[in-house]
């Protein structure tokens, strides 16, 4: 009997020394499909099983309002067996793609999913932690197509409502395109919705045509057109030459795909989408030399085929090193961007480890604060966005993080 209760002893002892059995982790069934599921103080996160999607998450989630930015597909919960591509079974919120786009050409033997294995495979439970400063989850992929090892680390610090993000790529040798493609859900009200962006080079309508109407896709802008400010993209509106797509939604049945390259700097390039009509704020941080251009998908009832029905309503900021949604083959060769000096590709190496950093957050805005036209890095845990009525709204995160990986 002693022997038995030592035996058992040990393994509870073994239980809770073990990385994985963190008291903070639960196993759930969201929108469909299992996830895992960690807290923190303000934010509780969600990421899917099938394709590492980072939904639903909830921002101030102790709060009387508490916000919840990230769109989910309307089809989870459908029962469909077959989709046109993996990555839609569990579509929703943020993913890493890798490699990034389409991927509809072979190249070397290789033919990968759209979006890749990272956005579509099982992910394995690594490791989970909580302490008194904060919750973080790593999970793992061993890729198969392109055989490498993808670590996704999260963190969440308890007085904040920012996620920290890491993805470490090991032995994926080889030029290819990859990012990250956060999804995000946008009202039904048209220009409630508001996108900035840190400084520019220039941006590019789809270098081809991104919906076509004999698939029964709809889309409003030209094809291959540069512009230089998201207030007036060129495009094929009867009722236009220029849209404004930093305001949306935009009228119903369009599905329109654009690209910005931001100018490089010594502080991080930013992303900010205002939610106008429930007054907050989403943003991205990123280190502008690992990703060097922002890809936004915007998607509102434009597409008629199954599974979207014309009935999806989002907007993707996809943070990223590519050429457009295009994939592998076209991102590695030379294309109109590459051709101005733009990287569309990243050259990984199999004898150390590339390291992709990444913040998203949320804050609360209040009335009247429409636009953002600077963020600011003060200090090393603070960032202030700033109206052009002079009006600051402060979010506290470690930036750097972007540039070292450090989360404390």
């Amino acid at each position: 009997m002693k022997k038995v209760k030592f035996s058992l002893s040990l393994l509870i002892l073994s239980f809770l020394m073990s990385p994985v059995s963190a008291q903070n982790l639960t196993v759930e069934s969201r929108e469909g499909l299992k996830c895992w599921v960690i807290k923190s103080n303000n934010i509780e996160l969600s990421v899917t099983q099938k394709g590492g999607h980072m939904a639903p998450v909830t921002f101030f989630r102790n709060s009387r309002n508490p916000v919840s930015p990230y769109y989910i597909s309307p089809w989870q919960m459908e029962g469909h067996k077959e989709f046109p591509a993996q990555v839609l079974v569990p579509l929703r919120g943020d993913f890493f793609c890798l490699p990034f786009g389409g991927n509809g050409d072979r190249h070397e033997g290789e033919k990968h999913e759209p979006h890749g294995e990272t956005a579509t495979s099982l992910w394995e439970l690594k490791e989970v932690s909580t302490d008194q400063f904060g919750s973080s989850l790593a999970l793992q992929l061993k890729t198969h197509v392109r055989k490498g090892t993808v670590t996704k680390r999260l963190h969440i610090n308890n007085d904040e409502n920012v996620i920290y993000s890491t993805h470490t790529i090991e032995n994926f040798a080889g030029k290819v395109p990859l990012g990250h493609h956060a999804t995000l859900a946008m009202p039904e009200e048209l220009e409630t919705f508001h996108i900035f962006h840190s400084p520019i080079e220039f941006g590019m309508t789809n270098a081809g045509l991104f919906s076509n109407p004999e698939n029964r896709e709809y889309q409003q802008l030209a094809v291959g057109a540069e512009f230089s400010s998201l207030s007036a993209v060129p495009s094929i509106y009867q009722k236009a030459d220029n849209l404004d797509v930093g305001k949306l939604p935009r009228e119903k049945g369009f599905a329109d795909l654009f690209q910005i390259i931001q100018k490089q700097g010594k502080k991080p390039a930013w992303v900010v989408a205002l939610n106008t009509k429930d007054k907050w704020m989403w943003f991205s941080i990123k280190n502008q030399s690992l990703l060097t251009s922002t890809v936004f998908w915007l998607e509102n009832g434009g597409r008629h085929g199954f599974p979207w029905n014309g009935r999806n309503n989002c907007v993707g900021i996809e943070d990223v090193t590519a050429f457009f949604a295009e994939g592998l083959v076209p991102s590695i060769n030379e294309n109109v961007l590459s051709k101005r000096g733009i990287r569309t590709s990243i050259n990984l190496s199999s004898a150390k480890p590339t390291d992709i950093h990444y913040i998203q957050g949320v804050s609360r805005i209040p009335n009247g604060f429409d636009d953002v036209v600077s963020v600011s890095f003060p200090d090393s845990g603070k960032v202030v966005f700033t109206s052009s009525e002079g009006v600051d709204v402060y979010a506290k995160a470690r930036w750097q993080f972007v540039f070292d990986g450090r989360h404390n």
